[in-house]
């Protein structure tokens, strides 16, 4: 079959560098002075057996991490960094995972490693044999596994185009065979340029053993690596002897089942190997990837992106030798570039050339100009072995120590995790609250899809039980109808009112004329001029001793810039506190503090803003839990009324605020109160909510006097504001006060299965 005929037609073009990915990365969790973990895998990810994302590997210590089918590597890196992220801070806080394939100093006696703990005793017992069968010792190396898969319109492109073969799943067994006897023979490459297991630490062999000369280019991609017996023989001849030689081994006990068949390259389709000649092979498993301590996840999108052009390649290029010859010498070269030492010049750098020379040609005869830089990254690596990944291990061991260079970029990465532990690796463009969700989902083994990233849309998955969630709490626990009353505040007060809950008084104009006639009614009141339908507090003012009629026309027009409709309300004296209230609970209760800085008697309001901006915890649009204070006409006004401009000095410890409205959103301080609030008042708000007919909501009430036990129709209250959308990052990290985690609330909700 002359593939690469066929991926030049026309039809095929289009689709050549379309595939899907996927990717699992093992790794053993430390101390921080590079010491095996004597801890079980966190309880806090539940059941590690049925987790998607993240399990454990033969022993306790050793984390695997699992992302979901990607369609192009950056998404699938995406996942792995969020995945990543997760594990580091679900683990003990004294603990890291470790950065090298070869294991850490590991244990004298063989039982102080320790087979995972898994719930399933069929797992326990496959581990026990391969403890029997292999040692303990091998099995604690850790790598990386890369699944891929041609786009199933190239497979079918390129299907279409060849009369040899009657069907497409025969042709993908055709294809995928000749795919996988090509990196087999060609993977000294592979190992050569991303091979990153030098040298060993003591523990890993035992006296009695054969050990090479160290160090090496790659430990764990040479039969000093962990490697089936010399009696496991599998030809990759066609997908029959595949299967059949599999199936013999296991027959006759040299294997003990279909899995423990370790090579470079796995086939993948059905749910057991028999099913593949009826399914055809769906995707490849390449195992020979080291982890790469330079990479913060064990592994470059740049690297995976140069494996993704070499399979390619692999479809492109013919095969040289019969199949099992072809391999065999691929088995043989890999071993001695596997054990070569990473400063010696690789002996196949003719082979090399010819391999990048046909790359080059295939990138030119298909188009595929991006791909020239990275092509040529790796052509340069060829001659400078300093400069691939062993290579740069060996020179800082050389002059320090395989251990040290663990620990140093091991507690690099673990600190990377908590720099903003807000935020969710991968995905920090999403709104925090959502951040949040995503991270407590991956957490607690619940499937995550993004169906709308802009929007913020996320499919959540259990089992066979599905979940849409919008904005991380717009959920199906709540009708359609309850956003719309929220998101229209005269039908909220109108709602609340009939209920018999105390909400201000005030009337709504349609026109900027119609308001400005009100001004008399208004002028030496305290009152609120705000739009009729938005949130996060824009487009509101407070006047709290009536108002000029310029700024009274200035927050109307303020007003009409968020909306087509205005509401002006009497001012309610007291404080304002936001209750979050989920499912008939008040979750959480926060106190907000308008925009402000403190005077020091010597900077301007404008350098204190700046200041105070510096904050780590604040930033834009949602993504940290702080908002960063603005200067723009609604605090100039406010500035205005306090007798002072953005560049006034005020005196020191005097309190400039900068908004009336205490929105997080608009530059607002959060204090949480939760636990120091009278029940009175969490019952007045789940009341409320109920009476508004909704699950999961964010209502504020005014408190003139918190001491007072709160009734329902009185005084001592008013409601404002009843949000369908309320932000959850703000309860999470509080400028002061208790973290609440609202989004595991949430959770908890949808899939109570989970939390039993």
């Amino acid at each position: 079959m002359k593939f690469k005929e066929l991926l030049q037609k026309k039809n095929a073009r289009p689709y050549v560098m379309a595939a899907r990915f996927g990717l699992e990365k093992e790794s053993q969790r430390t101390t921080f002075d590079g010491q095996l973990a004597m801890t079980d895998h966190p309880e806090i990810l539940g059941n590690r057996t049925y987790h998607p994302y993240i399990q454990t590997d033969f022993s306790e210590t050793q984390m695997e991490l699992i992302t979901p089918v990607a369609n192009s590597i950056h998404e699938m890196m995406r996942y792995l960094a969020a995945i990543h992220d997760v594990a580091i801070r679900s683990m003990n806080k004294h603990e890291m995972l470790w950065p090298l394939s070869m294991p850490p100093k590991l244990p004298l006696k063989d039982e102080d490693i320790k087979i995972a703990k898994l719930e399933q005793f069929e797992g326990i017992l496959y581990r026990r044999y391969l403890a029997r069968e292999y040692g303990k010792r091998k099995q604690m190396v850790s790598g990386i596994h890369f699944n891929f898969e041609y786009d199933i319109e190239l497979v079918q492109q390129l299907f279409a185009e060849q009369t040899e073969y009657a069907t497409i799943e025969e042709f993908k067994n055709i294809l995928y065979m000749k795919v996988s006897r090509n990196y087999l023979r060609y993977r000294w490459l592979i190992t050569y340029l991303f091979g990153a297991s030098p040298v060993s630490e003591s523990g890993y062999f035992t006296e009695q053993e054969e050990r090479p000369k160290e160090p090496v280019r790659s430990l764990r991609n040479s039969s000093f690596g962990y490697k089936n017996n010399e009696n496991v023989k599998v030809s990759y001849e066609s997908l029959q002897q595949y299967i059949n030689d599999i199936h013999r081994m296991v027959e006759n006990g040299i294997l003990s089942e279909e899995k423990e068949f370790y090579s470079a390259v796995r086939l993948r389709g059905g749910k057991q190997m028999a099913d593949l000649p009826k399914t055809g092979v769906r995707y490849i498993e390449l195992r020979n990837l080291d982890l790469n301590p330079f990479a913060p996840l064990g592994v470059e999108e740049e690297s995976l992106e140069f494996i993704h052009l070499f399979m390619l390649y692999l479809l492109w290029t013919d095969e040289k030798e019969a199949p099992n010859d072809w391999v065999a010498t691929g088995d043989f070269l890999n071993e001695q570039v596997a054990l070569g030492h990473p400063f010696a010049q690789v002996k196949l750098v003719a082979e090399g050339d010819r391999i990048f020379a046909e790359m080059d040609e295939m990138i030119e005869a298909l188009g595929l100009f991006r791909a020239k830089k990275s092509l040529e990254i790796h052509r340069a690596q060829l001659r400078t072995p300093d400069l691939t990944i062993a290579g740069k291990m060996w020179t800082i061991i050389e002059s320090n120590s395989n251990q040290e260079l663990g620990i140093i970029f091991g507690k690099e990465y673990h600190g990377m995790a908590f720099e903003r532990p807000y935020q969710l690796a991968g995905f920090r463009n999403m709104e925090l609250s959502t951040q949040l969700l995503l991270f407590d989902a991956i957490q607690k083994g619940i499937e995550v899809e993004l169906l709308d990233e802009a929007e913020q849309f996320l499919k959540l998955k259990h089992h066979d039980h599905i979940e849409y969630v919008k904005n991380a709490n717009m959920t199906s626990k709540d009708s359609y109808i309850v956003p719309l009353i929220m998101e229209n505040k005269t039908v909220t007060k109108k709602v609340l009112a009939d209920a018999g809950f105390t909400v201000p008084a005030g009337d709504e104009f349609d026109t900027i004329e119609q308001a400005e006639q009100a001004y008399i009614k208004y002028s030496e009141k305290a009152f609120v001029i705000k739009p009729k339908t938005t949130n996060y507090g824009l487009g509101i003012t407070i006047f709290k001793e009536g108002a000029s009629l310029a700024d009274y026309t200035e927050a109307l027009h303020l007003a009409f810039k968020e909306d087509s409709a205005v509401l002006i309300e009497e001012f309610l004296p007291g404080t304002e506190y936001r209750f979050f209230v989920l499912d008939g609970q008040v979750r959480a209760i926060l106190l907000r503090v308008p925009a402000n800085v403190i005077g020091d008697g010597i900077r301007s309001v404008e350098a204190l803003v700046a200041e105070k901006n510096l904050n780590p915890l604040r930033g834009t649009h949602h993504r940290s839990p702080l908002e960063l204070i603005q200067l723009g006409d609604v605090e100039r006004l406010m500035l205005k009324e306090q007798n002072l401009l953005t560049t006034s000095v005020p005196e020191k410890d005097q309190i400039v605020y900068l908004r009336e409205n205490s929105n997080i959103s608009t530059g607002g301080d959060s204090i949480d109160v939760t636990d120091n609030f009278d029940e009175s008042y969490k019952q007045i708000a789940i009341e409320a909510v109920q009476a508004l007919g909704a699950k999961i909501c964010g209502i504020d009430l005014i408190v003139p006097d918190k001491s007072i036990k709160g009734t329902k129709n009185s005084r001592t209250y008013g409601i404002i504001e009843a949000n369908f959308n309320p932000a959850m990052h703000m309860h999470a990290y509080p400028h002061s006060g208790q973290g609440r985690q609202l989004t595991m609330d949430v959770l908890k909700m949808l899939y109570p299965e989970v939390f039993e």
